[in-house]
Formats: C-alpha cells, structure tokens, sequence
C-alpha cells in the first residue's frame, strides 16, 4: 500500500510540473505579443520560481550537498 501511495505522489509531482511548464510556455508566448497583465505576470514568475526551488531541493535530497 505504501509503494502505491509513492507511486502516486510521484506521479502527481510529474503531472504538476508538466502543467506548470506548459503554463508558463504560454505566458512566455503571450509575453511576446502582448504585455501581460499583474495577475498573469506574477502568476508567470511564481511559477518559474516554483519549478526551480523544487528542481533544487529534488537535486540537493537525491545527490546531497
């Protein structure tokens, strides 16, 4: 029951990033014609950040550091 319950998680985390990458393709071709607006913008960089501090941490808790 355990492994299923990890599996899933891992999976949930793949699906959430693949969501969040394509979001912020999006934007960043809506970037290109028009100016974004405060929400989609900040939605832009929370996104962005996102991704990148759990790349770190994934990185720092699977390689150690």
């Amino acid at each position: 029951m355990n492994d299923l319950l990890e599996n899933i998680y891992q999976f949930s985390i793949a699906v959430l990033l693949l969501c969040s990458v394509i979001s912020v393709r999006l934007l960043k071709n809506l970037k290109r014609e028009r100016k974004l607006s405060y929400f989609e913008y900040t939605m832009y960089l929370i996104i962005r950040i996102a991704v990148l501090l759990w790349l770190a941490s994934f990185l720092l808790i699977h390689y150690g550091a």
